[in-house]
């Protein structure tokens, strides 16, 4: 009886102690997000300046991140593609990719309601035009 009283003590220890490891991760990522999307700016890019091919870039603030390929060709971004997109609610965030192949630019409204989602994926597609890419 005393056997089985210490393996669920144990037991309820352990589940505890991980519970405590997990929740303090979370709540230091739930710091570092809202530092870095109060952070957030984004530049104002010459998509002519750049050359013909395909370029990826990343924006991580822990809690949302976003992977986007852009490809630019004749001057014009010709297509983004969300590559990954980790968010909470912020799924609406990705109909901003349409504004930014309307606009041909950075420079567009963030979407209602998910705007840290909609800051991270255009913090992806800067990061990607500023990268360097891979020509073709």
């Amino acid at each position: 009886m005393k056997k089985n009283r210490r393996i669920i003590i144990g037991i309820v220890a352990s589940v505890f102690l991980v519970g405590l490891v997990v929740g303090w991760k979370y709540a230091l990522d739930l710091m570092y997000y809202k530092e870095a999307m109060s952070k957030v700016k984004i530049r104002t890019i010459d998509v002519s300046a750049i050359e013909d091919g395909t370029y990826e870039g990343r924006y991580d603030a822990r809690v949302i991140s976003a992977t986007a390929s852009v490809i630019i060709e004749d001057g014009k971004i010709r297509d983004i593609k969300l590559l990954d997109h980790k968010n909470d609610k912020g799924v609406s965030a990705e109909a901003i990719i349409s504004e930014i192949l309307k606009e041909q630019s950075l420079d567009v409204d963030v979407v209602s309601g998910a705007t840290n989602s909609s800051k991270t994926i255009l913090k992806a597609v800067e990061n990607a035009l500023t990268s360097g890419g891979d020509d073709r």
